[in-house]
């Protein structure tokens, strides 16, 4: 008895302190991510005569990358290891931010700021590290485990962007993102902890991966997720990197400097990842007490109210905070609930592949943000048919998550083979 128990309390211990350690990755991995936003205005102006769609096609690519290289990284977390796609990302992380702080050349920034960085996200963010947390963590505590991880991963989203922010006002932008990728140390420290041991037997699944990939791509509920978190990808992928340009060149009500316009667009997205924790771990509560699809449903159709709200008067300082703080509690609270569906649907075996699949539909989205979000700016010198197609893009999402099952639909489950 006292050796179970002790047991027991060991595996609590080494969970949290995966949790903890996932924590880190992602505030890192995401919080880097996050500050390309804040520097498409100089970087635009240095190299490129100020024309932000190069370098927006950059972020862009970023995101495409993100999602496509998604589901390679998680197969080789199921097949080789989590700690092996992790340091893989990290290595790419790194390279991609030497060429975007060295190169001076469109092809230069596609391939460090988009190519190499969106492979390094890929293989440090949410698809492998919320994977091992949900390998760690046992059956009845999964959604919160999962919640707790995103939560903490927002806090880089807090920290980063407000002193880029400052930083941005003082030195180049290249000795900036110097200092940012000087980060990145403190995830090669993190890594090591995140290593989970041998699935039970009860969690191995009795059909081999590649066919439970297929049997998952012929089920409803899983195309639906699929589909929905598109729509997840377009809104923060768009709201991140064009948020500080909008509010640079259409906040009214105030007698701050265009640099100072744009700072305070970064201390926004702060804001929004400062409520993302409350947002993030609210969700998963909620996800416990209501079936997740309908929570996920609620939240996307909030989103599209509060850009609602947000777009139907010009932009102050104060309606940017307000929209900051109410889209941050929409923000990251998809993901646990998300990632949550995908193990209650085929459990954790095949996790990193299936969730690497719905993620990439995510980045999908995020590039059709991003880039279109930039390309209109410069054809129309506005956003707002790109804040439009996010109302109707949220309002469809919602209609999306209520077709979605919430059950297991392993091949053994659901006695589809003979």
């Amino acid at each position: 008895m006292t050796i179970s128990t002790t047991a027991r309390g060991q595996e609590a211990r080494d969970a949290m302190t995966i949790v903890l350690a996932g924590g880190i990755v992602l505030a890192l991995s995401f919080g880097i991510r996050s500050v390309f936003g804040g520097i498409v205005e100089p970087v635009s102006r240095d190299l490129f005569g100020g024309r932000i769609e190069v370098f927006s096609l950059a972020i862009a690519i970023q995101n495409l990358v993100w999602g496509l290289a998604q589901p390679a990284f998680g197969a080789i977390a199921d097949r080789w290891g989590d700690r092996l796609a992790l340091w893989l990302g990290l290595g790419c992380y790194a390279l991609g931010l030497a060429i975007c702080v060295t190169g001076s050349t469109p092809l230069a920034q596609h391939i460090g700021a988009g190519l190499l960085v969106g492979m390094g996200i890929s293989g440090t963010a949410f698809g492998i590290v919320l994977t091992v947390v949900g390998r760690a963590a046992p059956p009845e505590k999964r959604s919160a485990y999962l919640g707790l991880t995103s939560a903490l991963g927002s806090v880089g989203q807090v920290i980063l962007p407000l002193a880029v922010s400052q930083l941005i006002e003082l030195f180049d932008w290249r000795i900036v993102m110097t200092i940012v990728a000087c980060m990145l140390a403190f995830m090669a420290i993190c890594i090591p902890r995140l290593q989970t041991a041998a699935l039970p037997s009860a969690e191995t699944p009795t059909v081999p991966l590649n066919r439970t990939l297929r049997h998952a791509l012929r089920q409803p509920s899983y195309l639906l997720l699929s589909l929905g978190f598109f729509v997840c990808g377009f809104h923060l992928a768009f709201i991140t990197a064009h948020l500080p340009n909008y509010v640079e060149y259409f906040c009214v009500g105030t007698a701050m400097s265009p640099e100072e316009l744009r700072a305070f667009g970064l201390q926004a997205l702060a804001v929004v990842g400062l409520a993302n924790i409350a947002g993030t771990l609210l969700a998963s509560r909620l996800g416990t007490i209501f079936p997740k699809p309908y929570v996920l449903a609620a939240i996307y159709g909030l989103r599209s109210v509060v850009l609602v709200l947000f777009i139907s008067q010009p932009p102050t300082p104060l309606s940017v905070m307000i929209f900051a703080m109410a889209m941050g509690i929409l923000w990251l609270s998809t993901v646990p609930l998300t990632s949550a569906l995908v193990l209650t649907m085929f459990g954790p075996r095949a996790m990193g592949t299936l969730f690497g699949l719905v993620f990439l539909s995510h980045q999908l989205g995020g590039f059709a943000g991003v880039w279109i979000g930039g390309a209109y700016f410069d054809s129309f010198g506005d956003y707002d048919a790109i804040w439009y197609a996010s109302i109707l893009l949220g309002v469809l999402a919602a209609g999306l998550h209520l077709g979605v099952s919430e059950r297991d639909l392993r091949p053994g489950a659901a006695r589809q083979y003979s």
